[in-house]
């Protein structure tokens, strides 16, 4: 779950184009020359590689032609778990082993419970940090994130929403059908199962199931408002932002577009819910998100939320779950194609527990499908929703961190692969392996309390909320897909392309194309 934004989106910069940095160098000169010389006393960060005045590591990172990732990886082959970049006015200080994400995740939580500052771009959309994922650790955030957890994904409220993400799996099923029959028995999976988990979560945050033709519509607006936040030069450099006045007025007017767009739907539950529970029950389901929030009461605060606030509450619960569950069903996908046996195997898991009578499997069923569970928490330490957790910045001034400074206007990252795949922790890293949680007798608590081998989800204080909602949504997918259809490679793709590359997630560098042959 994210901010107006996805929080792996929102809270970290990659870094924009080559050609803007390069555009960029020219502006920044006259600074370069200006502080030339100039010295003041530095905190003692981790140690990094050397930058140049003002830009700091920016333009290295972006002249050296690797995707940001890879070069953060490099950096830790070279500096080990604990490395400083700076990228302009900003400060990113990376962790990468399971001692220390520990100690700042989990055992001083709260120190590292901040979010660093936005682009005031990007505070547009954001209500000026008014969501769960962005607002500054404090009351403000309390109460948010109370309410989405207490309010929404309780395990008792995730239940009263079964039967939309059984309709939601049929509208799946039936994409599927008409695409493959049209294609020759070709599919795209990421588009499907995006479409198939935006279903859920806008009958969740609003109340009523939509007809497709809207929930396309309300997907490209989302879309629209994600590709605004991309990145930009003032990101890292404030004092360049009077040259970004263009950039500035297409925001304002995709916020406008937003708001637009999402008001309707708020004010059509707001008059059922002034009708009365009949009205609600009759037209709609019983109780959404956006009800929650039209009840909240925030902490040091006495009106409650804005239609502006609302907007933007609703659409991070939507973006949230969105991409990163379509993005794991896509891997899971890919790992069947690659290894039939485990497709297979989860197949005949399906058939013993549901029966071969024709139901279709549903959440009590896949409750009980122990191959099931490991091969999506094998999924999720193999590809993770993105290999830089949720951003955090220190609450206090003096934190440290290994003996080094950590500064309250430094983004500390946790880089997730050296965690999830570290010899130490793990037998085989590499191999992709359910059986390892089963006979292996390996294990993982993915929220981090019980020791940090793998947090696809983050961990402490400002652990994502809606972990089990996820899981949920991949593990239920993955189950009716299979017991559905067999998938097989497509002509087009005839070897499984494991290599990535980051967008809103971490994505296949080759969005997936495959066959699928109906079960009967």
């Amino acid at each position: 779950m994210s901010s107006s934004i996805p929080s792996w989106l929102s809270d970290h910069i990659p870094f924009p184009p080559t050609q803007t940095l390069l555009c960029a160098l020219a502006l920044t000169l006259p600074l370069l020359l200006l502080f030339k010389n100039t010295t003041s006393k530095s905190p003692n960060l981790p140690p990094g590689p050397p930058g140049w005045p003002v830009v700091g590591n920016l333009f290295q990172v972006a002249l050296s032609g690797k995707p940001f990732i890879h070069y953060v990886r490099d950096l830790r082959a070279q500096f080990g778990p604990i490395f400083t970049l700076r990228m302009g006015a900003r400060t990113l200080i990376f962790i990468s082993s399971a001692d220390l994400a520990r100690e700042a995740l989990v055992e001083r939580s709260q120190a590292f419970a901040n979010r660093p500052r936005e682009n005031p771009t990007r505070a547009i959309f954001s209500c000026d940090k008014f969501t769960v994922n962005s607002a500054l650790y404090g009351p403000e955030w309390r109460s948010l994130r109370r309410n989405m957890v207490a309010g929404m994904l309780n395990s008792a409220r995730l239940r009263e929403f079964r039967r939309v993400r059984a309709r939601a799996m049929d509208r799946l099923v039936e994409h599927l059908r008409a695409e493959a029959e049209a294609e020759g028995g070709g599919v795209w999976v990421l588009k499907n199962a995006r479409f198939a988990v935006f279903c859920i979560l806008l009958a969740m945050c609003f109340g009523v199931e939509m007809e497709e033709e809207t929930v396309v519509r309300i997907d490209q607006v989302l879309k629209t408002v994600l590709l605004t936040l991309m990145p930009r030069i003032d990101d890292y450099f404030p004092a360049l932002s009077p040259f970004f006045a263009k950039q500035r007025r297409r925001a304002r007017e995709v916020r406008a577009l937003q708001v637009s767009t999402l008001m309707p739907l708020i004010e059509a539950r707001r008059g059922m819910i002034k009708a009365g529970k009949a009205a609600v029950e009759a037209n709609s389901i019983a109780y959404s998100y956006l009800d929650s929030l039209f009840e909240l009461k925030v902490e040091g605060r006495e009106c409650a939320p804005t239609d502006e606030e609302l907007v933007t509450l609703c659409s991070e619960f939507i973006n949230g779950g969105t991409d990163t569950t379509a993005t794991a069903v896509e891997w899971a996908v890919a790992r069947f194609i690659e290894t039939p046996s485990m497709q297979a195997r989860i197949y005949e898991e399906v058939v013993a527990v549901v029966g071969g009578d024709g139901r279709k499997v549903d959440e009590g069923d896949i409750e009980r499908m122990e191959y099931l569970q490991a091969f999506v928490k094998e999924l999720l330490r193999k590809h993770p929703p993105t290999y830089l957790s949720l951003t955090h910045a220190a609450v206090e001034p003096g934190t440290t961190l290994a003996g080094y400074d950590i500064p309250t206007d430094a983004n500390l990252e946790i880089y997730l692969p050296p965690i999830s795949e570290d010899p130490k922790l793990w037998n085989n890293p590499q191999k992709f392996d359910p059986e390892r949680f089963i006979s292996g007798g390996e294990d993982a608590d993915i929220t981090g309390v019980k020791g940090v081998k793998m947090i696809p989800f983050g961990a402490g204080r400002r652990i994502c909320p809606g972990l089990a909602m996820g899981t949920t949504h991949i593990t239920l997918m993955l189950a009716r897909m299979v017991q559905e259809f067999e998938w097989l490679p497509h002509p087009d793709q005839p070897g499984v392309d494991m290599s990535d590359k980051q967008e809103f997630t971490v994505v296949m560098n080759r969005t997936l194309r495959t066959l699928i042959r109906p079960r009967n």
